[in-house]
């Protein structure tokens, strides 16, 4: 299938079943224990700094670590699978000096993704599957300073993240993929800098792919770090008219579901939750089991309140399919026909009327 073709497959889909994503990229790499020579591999084995960490280096160094991550996933029964660029900007990749290879680590990472998909749905003729390409927060904030000594300050402004965002939305489109996917949303200006930035890079090439917009809240009072509710984050991003709006990260499917609740009622496109595996242990690592994570997503599917779900921190191809086997028989949300009105946002939503 060509894009066009793959884009129309993928909406079908979406209004006859709930679509799965994958899970932690992150979680699955640490599995291999990957020292600071596996990060460099023979390309980057003179490097002036450290880079261990840099899972999205991974990417050209050790192309079969990701490739089979990717493959995991899809045997688990991922309909979508994300691409490794979660920190793939040069904003996040100046953290190692790394900022030159940005627009390669996009591709490449776009690639690998494009041929797993694409082999598994030469497997499974039936169920086609799909490409997201991933533009992750970076590690700055235009909302909020970073020193508490000067609450004007900022650490980078809306047109260096516009930049940032559109050299890695050209790569990811250059890979081949069928989606973006904006995520892990803490702070709703950069998000609408990604939004801008991948809304310009379509009107310079001639052609949309469907958003994907997926916040993270950072505590249990429901709200982002630049303090919006969900229902308050949904009217700052539906001018981009997303494929779907969602959460993701944020704590485990358990404690998250009171904002998913609040944003199925509320938004006119689909809906999509990716959550942790619970809540990390005091070492930092995640412990809920596969089978305990599917059976509150079940729920929220059984209520009717999802179109797309997956796994973020702590979660596996096991917890994939899990959720796979425990959601795939419900129907999807039915997407809610709103009432026109003037819907504005602050912290608090504003609906007039």
């Amino acid at each position: 299938m060509n894009r066009d073709e793959r884009i129309k497959t993928l909406k079908q889909a979406a209004a006859e079943r709930i679509l799965f994503l994958d899970g932690a990229m992150g979680t699955m790499i640490q599995r291999h224990k990957p020292d600071e020579a596996t990060y460099r591999g023979d390309r980057f084995k003179d490097w002036g700094q450290d880079v261990v960490g840099n899972n999205d280096l991974l990417t050209l160094t050790q192309p079969d670590i990701i490739a089979q991550i990717h493959v995991d996933y899809l045997e688990a029964g991922s309909d979508i699978i994300e691409t490794n660029t979660f920190n793939s900007t040069s904003i996040s990749q100046a953290d190692y000096g790394m900022e030159e290879i940005v627009y390669e680590l996009n591709v490449e990472a776009a690639k690998l993704c494009r041929a797993a998909a694409e082999e598994m749905t030469a497997k499974t003729p039936d169920k086609p599957r799909f490409v997201a390409g991933g533009l992750g927060p970076t590690n700055r904030t235009a909302s909020i300073s970073p020193d508490v000594n000067r609450p004007e300050f900022r650490n980078v402004s809306f047109d260096e993240l516009v930049k940032a965002y559109t050299e890695q939305t050209k790569g990811l489109i250059e890979g081949g993929v069928d989606i973006i996917i904006i995520e892990t949303i803490f702070d709703t200006l950069n998000a609408k800098a990604a939004g801008f930035a991948v809304l310009q890079v379509f009107d310079e090439l001639g052609f949309e792919l469907p958003i994907m917009v997926s916040g993270t809240i950072v505590d249990k009072s429901g709200r982002n770090l630049s303090g919006q509710t969900p229902e308050a984050f949904w009217y700052s991003m539906r001018h981009l008219k997303p494929f779907s709006i969602g959460l993701n990260c944020s704590f485990g499917a358990e404690d998250l579901r009171p904002a998913v609740v609040d944003m199925a009622g509320i938004s006119d496109t689909l809906i999509s939750v990716y959550p942790n595996a619970g809540l990390p242990n005091e070492m930092g690592e995640y412990d809920e089991l596969p089978d305990i994570t599917a059976g509150f997503i079940e729920d929220w599917a059984k209520n009717g309140l999802i179109n797309i779900v997956g796994g973020c921190c702590g979660t596996s191809p096991a917890h994939i399919k899990a959720i796979v086997e425990a959601v795939r028989d419900y129907a999807p949300r039915k997407v809610p026909d709103m009432e026109h009105k003037l819907r504005l946002s602050g912290l608090e939503p504003f609906v007039a009327g």
